[in-house]
């Protein structure tokens, strides 16, 4: 019980580091498995799990896999499918050939393990693939492609090894090679099969509310476990693909509520990609590490050095995909706990039945794993900033409304370089908006429309500005999700409410600007004649000037540190900008402030207008 533990809260621990240091996890989940396992004998999985182990991977794998594919969108690819579809089938074949090669003249393994080594080694895997993307922020075409590529090809290189593992043990068995080519396409078409019979009866379920929506994760977990261990009890190895099409099935089909199920399966999902990495990690063996000596440096240059860059130049030839995103697609390529697994698996069945060299193929696989997650995690960051083929920093603003305040707002942090979306059901508004040169969505941003159409490229905050507090508090729950509860701002509507003096309808985000101001209050005085104007705080012009000369007429907005990083003001956070710092506010004009003084000369200069 207290290895468990402490397993769930290193693996904690290095989820919060990765995100700390900007860095895949992986890297510090591998290096946690090796020192607690190999390194210090700490931690021993076969005899912590014992007959268990594998099935626990085998399930956690599923699921993994079950979660990746519900985020597969056909949208997504549209004007790619050749590219996915070669990356996904015939590309496979040059990862294979050359990885096969690899192992055996570089490494001396017989042809039987040296072609199942190059089978493991096709798939790239999406417990690695989807957070490097976090770190990396690569133009949507290279992510779409390489998230495709890494779960659709990860149950195809468990049934290449499955059939190559056939094929050495019929071989030695004196077995026909059609036999072995039979049994290969009988898994496949068990898998397909099973995986969309799975998929239909859970839609059907979800489509037709069978289920009552608390129940949604549990059935679809059964479901998940069900289709995996079915289809491989019927053909041994399909269980993969059965979850991958279930998952596809059910991410590409309309009418099928499965936001909720998502949520949950992130969630799950990255708590099994931690426990695992850190388990599989720590059965590597130093002593067949040390028996494989420095070849496998040469097995691993040539699949990352050759395989891929082959890889990508054919599935990528005749397409319009400039030259810049070809490279990041041949640097981007890192092995994941599908590989582990496998090869683990593998290896064991092949040690029972006498294979030489078997007991290589686990450490082998790990050099691996460990060599393309370090050298791609550390450099594929910069690499696309070199080639320009990464996103910029998320720090756009979602602006809900386009309302006349909400286009004063956009524009305004426009004429600071932020990026801005205004969203709006009033076709009115975003007409106005769109005028006034802003870009803007026509739609509801809590629809179905708005998950598939409303790109959120570049955008980090959002700002919900309209007069209708439930909207605001609604679009606060949807879009936390998204970026996050401290980037979430609802700015309230009417006046104060409440004996506390919080915000109606921001429970879910943050106050925006205050909790003594609203959107009737803004609208109004923006309407008499207020402005947004930025002004520069100095030693000789600090925050107490500000708020002495302009008292209650004014109010702030955002403020923007020395680095240009800008911060919303809000009831939860207490910003006190210093010298150097800008704030931007929203000012009445000299006609509406009683009892308050002019700005002066060298102020006005410093608070250039925003419209």
């Amino acid at each position: 019980m207290l290895t468990i533990a402490a397993i769930t809260m290193l693996g904690g621990a290095c989820q919060w580091l990765a995100w700390r240091l900007r860095l895949p996890a992986i890297l510090f989940l591998l290096i946690t498995g090796i020192v607690a396992g190999p390194g210090v004998g700490w931690l021993n999985p076969d005899a912590l799990m014992g007959d268990l182990l594998f099935p626990f991977v085998s399930l956690s794998v599923a699921i993994i896999l079950f979660e990746g594919a519900l985020t597969l969108k056909f949208s997504e690819i549209r004007g790619m499918q050749h590219v996915v579809r070669r990356f996904a089938t015939s590309g496979v074949l040059v990862t294979w050939t050359v990885a096969a090669l690899a192992a055996r003249l570089i490494a001396g393994f017989d042809w039987g393990l040296a072609i199942l080594f190059g089978a493991i080694m096709v798939v790239t895997g999406p417990t690695v693939i989807v957070p490097m993307l976090r770190t990396v922020r690569p133009t949507a075409r290279i992510a779409n492609i390489l998230r495709w590529e890494g779960i659709v090809v990860d149950p195809i290189g468990a049934l290449l090894a499955v059939l190559v593992f056939e094929f050495v043990v019929s071989t030695e068995a004196g077995g026909a090679l059609s036999a072995t080519i039979l049994l290969f396409l009988g898994t496949i078409a068990i898998g397909t099969i099973t995986g969309l019979a799975g998929g239909y009866l859970m839609g059907e379920a979800l489509r037709r509310d069978w289920l009552p929506n608390y129940l949604f994760n549990v059935a679809t977990l059964g479901a998940v476990f069900c289709c995996f261990a079915f289809s491989n009890a019927v053909a041994e190895e399909s269980g993969l693909l059965a979850v991958t099409v279930m998952g596809i099935y059910l991410g590409n089909r309309k009418g099928v509520p499965i936001e909720e199920i998502l949520a949950f399966k992130e969630s799950l999902s990255l708590l099994l990609i931690t426990v695992l990495f850190i388990l599989l990690a720590a059965r590597l063996d130093f002593a067949q590490l040390e028996a494989l000596g420095w070849v496998v440096v040469g097995v691993f240059l040539a699949i990352q050095f050759i395989a891929r860059p082959l890889k990508v130049m054919y599935c990528t030839w005749g397409s319009n995909i400039p030259w810049q995103e070809r490279t990041l697609l041949a640097w981007i390529a890192p092995r994941g706990i599908v590989a582990a697994a496998v090869s683990a698996l593998f290896a064991l069945k092949l040690e029972q039945r006498g294979v030489d060299q078997a007991a290589l193929l686990v450490p082998l696989t790990f050099v691996v794993i460990i060599g393309t997650v370090v050298l791609q995690s550390l450099t594929a960051g910069k690499l696309a900033a070199m080639l320009k083929v990464a996103e910029p920093e998320p720090a756009g603003f979602l602006i809900l409304g386009a309302n006349p305040l909400a286009r004063k707002l956009a524009q305004a942090l426009e004429q600071q370089k932020i990026r801005v979306l205004l969203c709006d059901t009033l076709w009115d508004n975003v007409s106005r908006a769109r005028m006034a040169g802003l870009k803007a969505y026509y739609g509801n941003p809590l629809s179905e429309h708005a998950e598939v159409y409303l790109d959120t490229t570049g955008l980090g905050r959002m700002l919900a500005v309209t007069a209708d507090a439930h909207l605001n508090a609604l679009a606060c729950n949807r879009y936390k999700g998204v970026f996050g509860a401290k980037d979430v701002f609802a700015l309230r509507v009417g006046g104060t409410t409440g004996t506390n003096g919080r915000s109606d309808t921001a429970r879910e985000g943050r106050t925006a600007f205050s909790d003594k101001v609203g959107y009737i209050d803004l609208s109004r005085r923006l309407y008499r004649g207020a402005e947004i104007r930025r002004t520069t705080l100095s030693e000789a012009f600090t925050m107490e000037h500000f708020r002495n000369m302009h008292g209650d007429h004014a109010t702030l907005l955002f403020a923007i540190d020395p680095k240009g990083r800008l911060e919303v003001f809000s009831a939860e956070n207490a910003l006190e900008p210093g010298p150097g710092w800008a704030v931007m506010a929203l000012i009445d004009s000299a006609s509406e402030k009683t009892g308050g003084t002019a700005a002066t000369d060298a102020e006005k200069a410093s608070e250039p207008a925003a419209s």
